[in-house]
């Protein structure tokens, strides 16, 4: 049997959640959670073999619950099923220890069919999501490269710092503050500083 914890903020959510999984006989569910942090408390104490995983709930949200599991428990795998899939949402779950990522509008046998691939070890991402990963390696791998220095003069722009302000953060000249922001105004082919931080935000560098 592969044991379940199931973590949903919402009550009518989870319950349809559960009786799906129930429907299959390969399935048990060992426990239920209303938010991160008590997902977090249950999977410790209960160490299903996996965890079905919003993203948005109070408190503690699932990719911080996730990290959090995987960290202390290593042997319990962690299944997002969430209404949400944008690149920050979906890279931030993975990062975060996530085994596998399905949205709630998906075919009820591919949610349970998600369920068992992960239990078994192997990784689950949605179509849709699966392409969005993919279009940001590509744009990615096109992007130009940045050195840390200069992410990190980018960074204090984007933040509203001044160059004054960022050669103090820095502990740096301001002639070097402008050098490096010369530097990144030339490789991403911008002329001002709103439009490198907008510019870095959109080939995901920042």
């Amino acid at each position: 049997m592969i044991r379940v914890l199931v973590a949903d903020d919402h009550p009518i959510v989870r319950g349809g959640i559960v009786s799906l999984l129930t429907q299959a006989d390969d399935i048990s569910i060992v426990g239920e959670a209303a938010d991160g942090a008590e997902a977090v408390r249950l999977a410790l104490s209960l160490r299903p073999d996996l965890v079905l995983m919003d993203l948005r709930m109070p408190g503690l949200d699932g990719a911080t619950a996730t990290a959090h599991i995987v960290a202390a428990a290593a042997g319990i795998r962690v299944l997002i099923l969430t209404t949400y899939e944008s690149d920050d949402q979906i890279l931030g779950a993975i990062e975060a220890g996530a085994s596998g990522y399905l949205l709630k509008a998906a075919p009820q046998e591919e949610i349970i069919a998600g369920v068992r691939s992960v239990a078994g070890g192997q990784t689950v991402l949605a179509p849709s999501i699966a392409a969005t990963l993919v279009q940001r390696v590509r744009r990615q791998s096109t992007a130009p490269r940045l050195s840390p220095r200069e992410l990190d003069v980018l960074r204090l722009v984007g933040a509203g710092e001044s160059n004054p302000d960022i050669a103090k953060s820095l502990f740096i000249g301001e002639a070097t503050v402008k050098t490096h922001l010369l530097h990144v105004f030339e490789k991403l082919a911008v002329k001002d500083r709103t439009r490198a931080v907008t510019r870095a935000m959109e080939l995901g560098l920042l």
